[in-house]
């Protein structure tokens, strides 16, 4: 059921609704993570998005992955499971996002050269200076990356 948060947005305007999404870290050969520059909100989050009705969260993963950054990525393994990401977008729609984040390895495709409907940008940024973030629970996300990498 492709679309369908359009169509409950479209049942429920702005109010506050609960999501599930994926999203992924894919770090290059310098340890360093890749973000994308949102078109709604102009800040940078994890290449990622929510699930559409059936979908897996392994499925959205890789499917958003393509999607915000045109790299076709295999899941390595999960991270995290985040629960407190709380966002009201310019539009007025208000969420809490409940999102599983994955370490994705890229085995396909290229980096997108051009602007899409969801991404102005997209650039790899060292952990420890990363730009201005989506939210919190954005922040949280990086952390886990960041203290996953300094294990190893």
């Amino acid at each position: 059921m492709a679309n369908y948060i359009q169509e409950i947005r479209g049942l429920v305007g702005h109010r506050p609704l609960i999501l599930n999404a994926a999203g992924a870290i894919l770090v290059n050969d310098r340890q360093e993570v890749l973000l994308n520059l949102r078109t709604d909100t102009h800040n940078w989050s994890l290449p990622g998005g929510y699930l559409e009705y059936g979908e897996t969260f392994d499925q959205a993963c890789v499917r958003e992955y393509k999607e915000d950054a045109g790299i076709d990525v295999e899941i390595v393994q999960p991270l995290g499971l985040f629960d407190q990401g709380f966002t009201t977008y310019p539009n007025g729609d208000e969420t809490q996002v409940i999102s599983r984040l994955y370490l994705v390895k890229q085995v396909g495709g290229h980096t997108l050269r051009e602007e899409t409907d969801e991404t102005l940008d997209l650039k790899y940024f060292p952990f420890d200076n990363l730009p201005p973030l989506l939210n919190q629970q954005t922040a949280d996300m990086l952390a886990a990356g960041r203290d996953y990498f300094a294990q190893k």
